[in-house]
């Protein structure tokens, strides 16, 4: 099938309003456009970089964790959620009550995509790893009663506050099965020749098109595409997330989707998700180059200073990596070492400027590796 004769689907008549039912997409699909095949190039070569780049890293699973922090915080932000970085790596007493609930979605979220990881040396990207993850995603925060972990049995919607004035009524409940082992058997389809950076955009697509759950499918259409990519080793480690870029390209984001599904348009859809793939795997790179750069800067200059307490402060640094907001308590935990000793060697780092105290109070105070969280913030 040329991708120019993408056909999206059709409106169906439901009982007071018109369902949309998108077409399958398990066939091989012909790319003739030079815009998509030269994006494709730069997308693919960029994507090649990072995996390469992150497999040189020593220890890059601990630098990967704050990029899952990262993509965790931006895609909870695209529905609505209001924890930043700095409050996701906070434990749940250190979160204020307004805040608890935003901060538990987030930390969903990381459980989730920690979960889906580890679960790809067992499942394949399934159906069935769809609804496991689904339910560790929503429980006991908003979306909680609305089926975790199952397909939807009920109408959805998209914008609105009904059926009667939603901007996007996904397919009745009824075709969901099918549509989703439809998806689940192009993601796997060998007989098909789909360069994987189109069939992951495709998919994603689909899946956002379908909206198979009650809840959460935002968050779960983008796991999906880092899932797909490190299922079939294109990258070897879970390095690029595109959230951030669809946070920042919002409007865009939703104007692809629909323009696809209205004009039968998914060039434009795919243009705008391998432009999203570029970006992002640049600004993966550069991040891991400068946290190569702070480590050398900070191991090999700073530290080496502190003199027979340097070991220590080497196994401090290293948990600032996995947790860059911190507080006494957390060094003596981590550590099992004195408040004195934990003490100390904050007043070091904080001499060296490795750490800032950003409460400003003499007690309960809390400490932000800011040069290596700024890395994540660019």
């Amino acid at each position: 099938m040329d991708i120019m004769n993408f056909k999206s689907g059709k409106y169906v008549s439901q009982t007071g309003y018109k369902s949309f039912l998108p077409e399958k997409i398990n066939k091989e699909w012909v790319l003739n456009s030079p815009e998509i095949l030269i994006l494709l190039e730069e997308a693919t070569s960029k994507v090649s970089a990072l995996n390469a780049y992150s497999l040189m890293i020593p220890d890059v699973d601990v630098f990967i964790r704050m990029h899952i922090v990262k993509e965790a915080t931006t895609s909870s932000k695209i529905e609505g959620t209001q924890t930043n970085m700095e409050e996701a790596v906070l434990s749940r007493l250190q979160v204020s009550d307004e805040q608890r609930n935003d901060w538990q979605e987030v930390q969903n979220y990381i459980r989730a995509m920690n979960f889906a990881i580890k679960q790809l040396d067992k499942l394949p990207v399934s159906n069935r790893l769809f609804k496991q993850t689904h339910a560790i995603l929503m429980k006991g925060v908003r979306g909680k009663h609305k089926a975790p972990g199952e397909f939807r049995r009920s109408q959805n919607w998209i914008g609105g506050s009904s059926l009667k004035d939603a901007t996007f009524i996904p397919p009745h409940h009824t075709e969901v099965s099918a549509l989703m082992g439809d998806l689940e058997k192009f993601l796997h389809n060998t007989n098909i020749n789909v360069p994987h950076l189109i069939r992951i955009a495709i998919a994603h697509y689909q899946f956002e098109t379908i909206h198979p759950f009650l809840d959460g499918n935002g968050r779960l259409g983008r796991l999906l595409i880092t899932l797909y990519l490190v299922s079939n080793n294109i990258l070897k480690k879970p390095s690029l997330y595109l959230s951030d870029f669809f946070e920042r390209n919002r409007q865009h984001y939703y104007d692809n989707l629909t323009i696809a599904r209205i004009h039968n348009n998914i060039n434009q859809w795919i243009k705008f998700f391998l432009v999203g793939v570029i970006e992002t795997a640049d600004k993966s790179t550069n991040a891991f180059e400068a946290i190569v750069k702070l480590r050398e800067n900070l191991e090999g200059k700073k530290i080496n200073t502190l003199g027979k307490r340097v070991p220590l402060a080497k196994k401090a640094l290293n948990y600032l990596y996995v947790k860059p907001v911190i507080t006494v308590n957390d060094l003596i935990t981590e550590l099992k070492i004195s408040k004195p000793t934990a003490n100390a060697i904050v007043k070091d780092f904080l001499q060296l400027n490795i750490l800032k105290e950003q409460t400003g109070f003499k007690r309960n105070r809390i400490f932000v590796f800011e040069e290596y969280m700024n890395l994540f913030r660019k």
